[in-house]
């Protein structure tokens, strides 16, 4: 067989309610907008690994995305997926879509699959970021058979809807830096005294999405745990390959001086192996790193930086909420401020609280966006509320022009002309080119017309579209 002779079709039939058609399946390749016909019209993307066959069944990954993506996100999985020999789907689903509608969705595209595919029906799992996680998350807890979960820089939604007569393998993906780290570690304790397997797989990633060596980890642990429970022959060979990764992994982290994460990271060992290997070995190393001086140093500097978290997040979490509805833009400096002493703690020399600051800007971020969420959601939007918050976000997100847009907008519609000249200089004092995005702006039309705000243009863009005229 030629190696070039990556794709080739294989037809299937698929029985649809309206009629029987014939469809063309290709290995190796994501396939589109796949249909399926219900009540609630829907569709999803397939990737069949390039050894697919129907010889023997397979396991089943659902990748969610929840912003129109999912193509570009279930992409991220080919790799991994081809290594560790998964099927790969990604439903359409969004989030302007209710819960309710978007996990029939998932049932249908899933029943679909099942019966399109030789899938092994007791390992289909879950995998998404941030939303994709979220909802990733809720999958097994709504629809019965779905085995796990992977959770990337997503805690679980929300911990009253587990049952503990119908758990679920949860694989949680996570930099220390991301504001879902201190949520994840409590996430893990509860699923430990539910009796749920559990791993939190740590990344030194800067964004949410880990690298790829760790997304195949994540599937990994899922074929690991599928031989424990003898749902596929066990492979003597595949496990001590991962075994000898994982120890060595640990050796790395140990002589680069991360001990806490190498301690961590021994702990999810206990309960990768437990069905394979005698663990005694793993124990003594955990022991010996646990009385080690400088494990015992870096330990009380974490938790004292968890402490000094949880009290900063009560405080911005009140005080976000009082400025936004008692509209109270004098406090805008404060929040300057607030973001000034953040960045002491990302900019100093205590590892564990310039993982602390990251986390608080990431944390202030979402409460701002489920703030601004909240009040778009009323039936009378305060406007008010709405421009302290977009303002607020210029002060958190300072290099993200959206919310520059949104107040100069909010501002002009009002036309508060004084406040929408304020904020355009500040981004294009940060850098802000993109003159049609400024030109097309909802509710400036007004505004474009001020000689104030020519004169801005032609200072920071070389040109206005309108003449300036002086009276």
């Amino acid at each position: 067989m030629k190696k070039k002779q990556l794709l080739f079709f294989l037809s299937l039939v698929c029985l649809t309610s309206a009629s029987a058609q014939q469809m063309v399946l290709k290995k190796g390749e994501i396939m589109d907008s796949i249909p399926v016909q219900d009540s609630i019209p829907s569709s999803f993307s397939l990737y069949l690994p390039r050894d697919f066959s129907t010889d023997k069944k397979w396991p089943l990954l659902l990748v969610f995305d929840l912003e129109g993506k999912e193509r570009q996100t279930m992409s991220i999985f080919v790799g991994p997926a081809e290594k560790e020999g998964y099927i790969l789907a990604a439903p359409k689903v969004k989030d302007t879509v209710s819960l309710t509608n978007n996990m029939i969705v998932t049932n249908n595209v899933l029943e679909e699959i099942v019966n399109l595919l030789p899938i092994q029906r007791e390992r289909i799992y879950t995998a998404g970021a941030s939303g994709g996680g979220r909802f990733a998350g809720l999958v097994p807890i709504f629809i019965r058979g779905v085995s796990g979960t992977i959770s990337i820089g997503a805690s679980l939604t929300n911990t009253d809807l587990l049952n503990v007569r119908q758990p679920f393998h949860f694989i949680g993906m996570v930099s220390k830096e991301d504001y879902n780290y201190p949520t994840m570690l409590e996430d893990e304790k509860l699923l430990d005294r539910y009796k749920f397997p559990n791993q939190i797989v740590l990344h030194e990633e800067k964004n949410t999405w880990p690298q790829i060596e760790d997304l195949q980890k994540g599937l990994q642990l899922f074929t690991l745990a599928a031989m424990g429970r003898k749902l596929v022959p066990m492979d003597s060979m595949y496990v001590d390959t991962a075994y000898k990764e994982d120890i060595a992994k640990v050796n790395l982290l140990k002589n680069s001086g991360r001990l806490i994460w190498a301690e961590q990271y021994l702990g999810e060992m206990m309960s990768m192996y437990g069905a394979h290997k005698n663990l005694d070995s793993l124990r003594e190393v955990q022991k010996e790193l646990r009385r080690d001086k400088q494990f015992r140093a870096m330990r009380r500097s974490e938790n004292a930086a968890f402490s000094k978290e949880i009290l900063l997040k009560e405080n911005y979490q009140y005080d976000m909420e009082e400025d936004m509805f008692a509209h109270n833009f004098k406090n805008l400096g404060w929040w300057n401020y607030q973001m000034d002493e953040i960045d002491k703690f990302i900019n100093g020399s205590n590892i564990h609280e310039q993982e602390m600051g990251h986390r608080l800007v990431g944390f202030l971020n979402a409460l701002a966006e489920d703030n601004i969420a909240l009040v778009q959601s009323g039936q009378v939007i305060d406007e008010d509320a709405l421009a302290f918050m977009y303002m607020l976000k210029t002060i958190l997100e300072p290099e993200n022009f959206e919310f520059y847009l949104k107040t100069i907008s909010l501002s002009a519609k009002n036309e508060d002309f004084g406040t929408a000249l304020f904020y355009l200089e500040e981004a294009f004092q940060k850098g802000f080119k993109d003159r049609d995005k400024l030109y097309s702006l909802e509710d400036t039309a007004l505004l474009r017309i001020t000689p104030e705000f020519n004169k801005m243009v032609e200072k920071y863009l070389k040109d206005a579209r309108y003449d300036i005229i002086e009276q």
